[in-house]
């Protein structure tokens, strides 16, 4: 498999032989340039990470994990059969068709967070193939040649995830986070459902304006901010 990809103006590739999300943690606090993505090239799943140096507030730029996975639905969407359906679940699970496929990640250091970050480091894993999934035996688990996506393959969807990443950035900081909320929105799994997130067991009720978890409880609603998600190198 070729490990020279193609990235949009903006974004360096590199390829890594170990776990990419760590790398880029490393890498950011090294003090790379932003927009580096880092990746596994031999990896039957896609394992990849992109470094980011938000200019807004940490608590604004935390929306970058619902942006980056609008860009992934994009991207699989624009190839992946139309009976393959693609969702976000809040806490930065990929569900596809029903089922767990991926998982976002968002990692800054700890600071104020009515300030911007140093940095800040997306991590995205969506699995292709697992042993598991044809035997049955994790039927709440899928992966996407599993779905009828037999022809997709990891750094092709890698590419075009960072092609639509660029885009969505693009409208966020031309447009405010408003046509992000619509998008995202859409495309939220398990709105309705029981929820248990960051303490609060109750009903998802949907998303507030920066787009944080409203949560239907005994005692009320509450908000399960984006900020929540965060983890700390």
């Amino acid at each position: 498999m070729n490990a020279e990809l193609s990235f949009p103006p903006l974004l360096t590739g590199r390829a890594v032989a170990d776990d990419p999300f760590a790398a880029a943690i490393q890498a950011a606090q090294d003090g790379c340039d932003a927009g580096l993505v880092l990746y596994d090239p031999v990896s039957p799943d896609l394992q990849a990470a992109l470094v980011l140096a938000p200019e807004v507030p940490l608590a604004e730029a935390a929306v970058m994990l619902p942006l980056a996975g609008v860009a992934l639905q994009n991207a699989v969407g624009s190839v992946a059969p139309p009976e393959v359906a693609l969702q976000l679940g809040w806490s930065g699970k990929v569900h596809v068709n029903g089922a767990t496929a991926g998982q976002l990640r968002m990692v800054a250091p700890e600071g104020d967070r009515n300030s911007p970050p140093d940095w800040m480091v997306i991590g995205l894993s969506l699995r292709f193939v697992t042993e598991d999934i044809d035997g049955g035996q994790n039927p709440d688990e899928t992966a996407l040649h599993a779905e009828g996506c037999g022809d997709l393959m990891p750094l092709d969807v890698l590419e075009s995830w960072s092609r639509h990443l660029l885009t969505q950035l693009h409208i966020w900081e031309q447009d405010g986070i408003a046509p992000l909320h619509r998008e995202y929105s859409g495309l939220v799994f398990g709105m309705g459902d029981a929820i248990d997130q960051s303490g609060h067991s109750g009903t998802f009720l949907g998303l507030d304006e920066q787009l944080g978890m409203l949560v239907k409880t005994g005692e009320g609603t509450r908000l399960v901010p984006l900020t929540d998600l965060l983890e700390t190198p």
